[in-house]
């Protein structure tokens, strides 16, 4: 089933500077419409189909996808894997404590949080259902904690799901899905703490139509952190900076890139993880394999170089996330359509539905 809808009024873009306020960016959500668990099948999921030049947006499964593309687009996804970065362990004194790996520091040294945290001491050791871990130091709002290779993590951590997602102990069902449902199908380089939802919508039969099309996929990494989470907490989100990422672009994708762009390709980011990354690398051009952290703060009027569609999901209010979409669409339009998701049913957050803003000429 389709459905298109219509958005009254002329499609303006947003002036630079529209929306300088946080508040701007605020919407209701019925708490029914957090999604909890994954969509049965990932490429069956829901998606408003709308371009970044046009007015309107349509409904439809997510795989229709490749009907809507002509075939000589770019994807460029996210293959970073998510960590099982959360811990339960234990004092020996007997109180519980949740570990939460943020990221490796080398020689099994990880920048972690700890709660409760108020009495912990450094020194101390923590029993966890394997080899013990070992609290280091605090540093900064954090803790430096040892624990061993990703192997033990592998062993003892669980995924690490968004605070939005209610697991209770007596559904395994849940706990033995999120493993595998919350990796994307492009997931190959470990050091994330969440996923890169918009991959979540793409399985391998989605993926064959696509390639079959001629449709070229080309990876690009960038860890997400948990300041994905972090809502913006200043009332003029210019003073808002989001915390630094690290990414990694290859020799082949950035070979492939500049071809694309060469050939005056459309490129599609799939997440705006991907979209960070192509629009912090600078020029796109041939060379090695370029690794970076990034701490790039899209917001209206940012000057999108190299990107030319976006598919993402439904993201949280005053979120770093839903401005970055903003910017990319424009406000009004962008509410507009989470307007028509809420009205429609549609799942929000990183097990819901998403959009998918193409180019115009490929809007059908």
């Amino acid at each position: 089933m389709t459905r298109k809808t219509k958005i009254d009024g002329p499609v303006l873009p947003d002036p630079p500077g529209a929306g300088p306020l946080i508040s701007s960016y605020q919407f209701d959500l019925p708490s029914r419409l957090i999604a909890q668990e994954p969509a049965h099948q990932r490429s069956a999921s829901r998606c408003l189909f709308c371009s970044r030049n046009s007015d309107g947006a349509t409904e439809a499964p997510f795989h229709t996808l490749a009907d809507r593309l002509v075939g000589d687009e770019i994807l460029v996804v996210n293959d970073t894997r998510v960590l099982p970065a959360r811990i339960r362990c234990h004092r020996q004194s007997g109180g519980a404590i949740e570990a939460f790996l943020l990221r490796p520091l080398g020689q099994g040294r990880w920048q972690s949080w700890l709660s409760p945290s108020r009495r912990i001491q450094a020194g101390e050791i923590l029993e966890t259902s394997g080899p013990p871990l070992r609290v280091i130091e605090r540093r900064g709002s954090g803790w430096i904690v040892e624990l061993g290779s990703e192997e033990v993590l592998e062993q003892i951590g669980e995924i690490p799901l968004p605070p939005y997602i209610e697991r209770k102990k007596e559904d395994p069902r849940l706990q033995d899905l999120d493993p595998q449902r919350y990796q994307t199908i492009f997931a190959r380089q470990p050091g994330a703490v969440a996923a890169p939802t918009a991959g979540l919508h793409f399985d391998d039969p989605l993926l064959s139509r696509l390639k079959k099309k001629g449709v070229q996929i080309v990876p690009v990494t960038l860890h997400v952190g948990p300041g994905t989470f972090k809502p913006i907490e200043v009332d003029r989100i210019s003073q808002h900076r989001v915390d630094p990422e690290w990414y990694f672009v290859s020799e082949e994708s950035r070979t492939m890139l500049a071809k694309a762009r060469a050939d005056g390709r459309k490129i599609i980011a799939v997440g705006t993880t991907s979209l960070r990354v192509l629009e912090s690398v600078g020029r796109i051009e041939e060379g090695p394999d370029l690794e970076a952290e990034t701490d790039l703060t899209i917001l209206p009027g940012h000057p999108f170089e190299h990107v030319d569609g976006l598919i993402t999901n439904f993201h949280l209010p005053r979120s770093s996330l839903l401005v970055l979409v903003c910017s990319f669409l424009g406000r009004r339009r962008t509410l507009s359509i989470y307007q028509q998701a809420i009205d429609l049913g549609l799942r929000f957050y990183s097990y819901g539905d998403c959009m998918a803003i193409l180019p115009e000429e490929l809007d059908r």
